[in-house]
């Protein structure tokens, strides 16, 4: 085994503290810096793990001497933080969403591409292993057809964001989540938003996205209820996924009935035999580390790359134009399969 990896860690929030707990424990990381402005969370992340400490991660960035940088940091600090790891060329593993908005994430797709530095976006759901032995069922010829996908994703109002709409914050999960499951990103998207709560921005959304393949997905996503809910399901000619991201429980629906024959004027319904999908259970941010130290040894593409990123902020921001212009937004077509791996 070759020596750990040194990981900067910006940003000790909810998200940063579950950071710093998976990079401490990881057998091929050290957390070699952290930075935060918070003096009692800086504080109690040294002690915990001897790391060299910050006020300030643009100044973590510059002067620590690290393989990678884990910028965890709110999401209007993204650009500056990604951007300075960018320019040292250090690898980035920004937190999702990649950015606050297009404009944002279009600078950091840029910079990568022009210095040849990966940058790997937390969409820590693509490795959840329910998520991934359902792809690779999908892969197997599982669903040849998707004709629906729902997704809800609710729980009671987080105290730790101000910056960004629930669109952004959470929506930005399941986007990026629909377009995997499907193989293609959407070309028209319409949504309804609400806000009950938060002072700023919006905290509820419905929105609608339609696939060149002729698939439908509707998405739920709130801070509105008072029990947290991570649901999929995805339906198609062959059956149905049932996944709970929560839970890791992952189930398959057969559908015994291609085309129902009237008898009597009724249309016959057979329900479907149900399967248990053997899963095996692991923590998604664990898997998501794994995959960032395999970037940082060997190179190559991340799985949830920068532009994976700059989709899912692209596609939210659709659904938002589409809520407060009340009305469908057309997307460009790309003809294009997106890999489910």
């Amino acid at each position: 085994m070759s020596a750990r990896l040194r990981l900067g860690l910006a940003g000790l929030g909810s998200m940063g503290r579950n950071h710093l707990r998976i990079i401490s424990t990881h057998p091929e990381t050290t957390l070699t810096a952290v930075a935060d402005p918070d003096p009692s969370a800086l504080e109690a992340a040294v002690a915990q793990t001897q790391a060299q400490g910050f006020a300030d991660p643009l100044e973590m960035i510059e002067k620590a001497q690290l393989d990678g940088v884990v910028v965890a940091a709110p999401t209007t600090y993204h650009l500056a933080l990604a951007m300075a790891a960018i320019e040292k060329g250090v690898p980035v593993l920004v937190e999702k969403p990649i950015a606050a908005s297009v404009e944002d994430a279009l600078a950091i797709v840029a910079a990568a591409a022009r210095r040849h530095v990966p940058v790997q976006v937390g969409h820590v759901e693509r490795f959840n292993p329910a998520v991934v032995e359902m792809g690779r069922l999908l892969r197997g010829g599982a669903l040849p057809a998707i004709y629906t996908i729902q997704s809800r994703r609710a729980g009671p109002f987080p105290a730790r964001i101000r910056d960004v709409g629930v669109t952004i914050d959470l929506g930005t999960h399941d986007v990026d989540m629909l377009s995997w499951i499907v193989g293609e990103r959407p070309t028209r998207v319409y949504a309804e938003t609400a806000q009950r709560i938060h002072t700023d921005h919006e905290d509820l959304l419905f929105g609608l996205m339609r696939f060149p393949s002729g698939a439908t997905a509707f998405l739920d996503v709130d801070w509105l209820t008072p029990a947290k809910r991570r649901n999929l399901v995805v339906v198609g000619d062959k059956g149905m996924f049932e996944l709970d991201y929560l839970t890791q429980n992952l189930t398959f629906t057969s559908s015994n009935l291609e085309r129902p024959e009237l008898i009597d004027g009724y249309a016959t319904t057979f329900s479907g035999n149900v399967a248990k999908i053997d899963v095996n259970i692991v923590e998604p941010l664990k898997a998501q580390l794994d995959e960032f130290v395999r970037v940082l040894r060997g190179g190559g593409r991340p799985q949830v790359d920068a532009e994976d990123g700059l989709w899912a902020v692209r596609l939210a921001d659709a659904l938002l134009m589409a809520a407060s212009e009340h009305r469908p937004v057309d997307l460009p077509v790309l003809p294009e399969r997106l890999p489910r791996e």
